[in-house]
């Protein structure tokens, strides 16, 4: 009984593949090459804490590398900032006086105010985005009127455009608000307009979410909210169709930007505001995001560096045109 031989068949008898996606990967000048998405220093906003007093700079245990700075240390940040490319800076204030109405927030001498005139002064050039909300401001951290126990949204609305009007008079040549209040685009518009300040844009942070990566930034901010939380005003975290309709309504009020807030959960919501609207897009790489990947870099869990700029890159590559983050100035340095 004969046994069959058995036929192999070698490598060069078979039939050779003939699309190799890898011929482009071979070398780091190809790969940059047909990149489909690139970083640059100027997609970034730089976030920046600022206090009252003088020479305070201040760490936040939970955001290392991130201060509260007073008003020469924000400056001397802002200046470090422009050298390195990133054209623009987000301020947030922290006053001595909290009340129940936020007045500082739009007193004329508030701590957001006199740092616009002087972060202006220093760097003309350097775009200065005034974040319009009172949550910092008032004594129970909420981010608008309290009554009962509740927000009140419209007796919020001509706080809000006092707000973004004092600010663009100090010198803010972006007024971005955060409350999410409904109507305070239009409001805010129609108040820069009486005023003669039809040329400040508005960037709305558009579809904001109730989410539990904010908790460094309250600890920053010392914006924590004394009673109750903030998903009565702040969206779902499950909702996506309600973040469309959110943006279109502030897009009809006269947005000139959107943002969507946070980012990395968020990602499949920049992707669809992408799709649906023109308008340049922001998206907010927040506290909590920035803290995750400093405390895994910290302890030696991740390649910090190449993970951070990983991590910004899918953000632009869902859509955004702009990054608020405070990877900025490092981000920046590598690129």
């Amino acid at each position: 009984m004969k046994v069959g031989r058995r036929r192999f068949i070698s490598a060069s008898t078979m039939a050779h593949p003939v699309h190799r996606p890898r011929r482009l990967r071979r070398s780091p000048v190809l790969r940059e090459m047909v990149r489909e998405t690139r970083l640059d220093p100027g997609d970034f906003i730089y976030p920046l804490f600022v206090v009252e007093g003088r020479d305070v700079r201040r760490p936040i245990t939970s955001m290392p590398g991130i201060f509260n700075l007073s008003v020469e240390h924000a400056v001397a940040e802002a200046r470090q900032a422009k050298s390195l490319g990133v054209p623009s800076v987000i301020l947030f204030g922290i006053p001595d006086h909290k009340d129940a109405l936020g007045s500082q927030a739009y007193a004329r001498d508030g701590i957001v105010q006199r740092a616009i005139r002087e972060i202006k002064a220093a760097e003309p050039d350097l775009q200065v985005i005034a974040d319009v909300c009172l949550c910092e401001f008032t004594d129970h951290g909420h981010c608008g009127v309290l009554e009962g126990g509740h927000v009140v949204n419209d007796a919020t609305l001509p706080l809000l455009a006092q707000m973004a009007v004092t600010c663009a008079q100090a010198g803010a040549d972006i007024i971005a608000p955060s409350d999410m209040m409904d109507g305070r685009v239009g409001v805010i518009r129609r108040a820069l307009d009486e005023v003669r300040l039809t040329d400040i844009p508005i960037l709305s942070y558009a579809a904001k979410y109730a989410s539990g990566y904010y908790g460094p930034f309250r600890e920053a901010a010392q914006s924590a909210p004394k009673s109750g939380d903030r998903r009565g005003y702040q969206m779902d975290p499950g909702n996506v169709r309600e973040a469309l309709r959110e943006v279109a309504l502030d897009v009809e009020e006269g947005a000139d930007m959107l943002m969507v807030k946070p980012a990395l959960a968020y990602l499949d919501v920049i992707r669809a505001v992408r799709e649906r609207f023109d308008l340049p897009l922001a998206a907010y790489n927040v506290s909590g995001e920035y803290a995750m990947l400093k405390a895994a870099g910290q302890n030696g869990w991740i390649d910090y560096e190449r993970v951070m700029l990983e991590t910004l890159t899918g953000i632009k590559r869902a859509g955004a045109d702009l990054i608020i983050t405070y990877h900025a100035l490092e981000a920046a340095k590598l690129l």
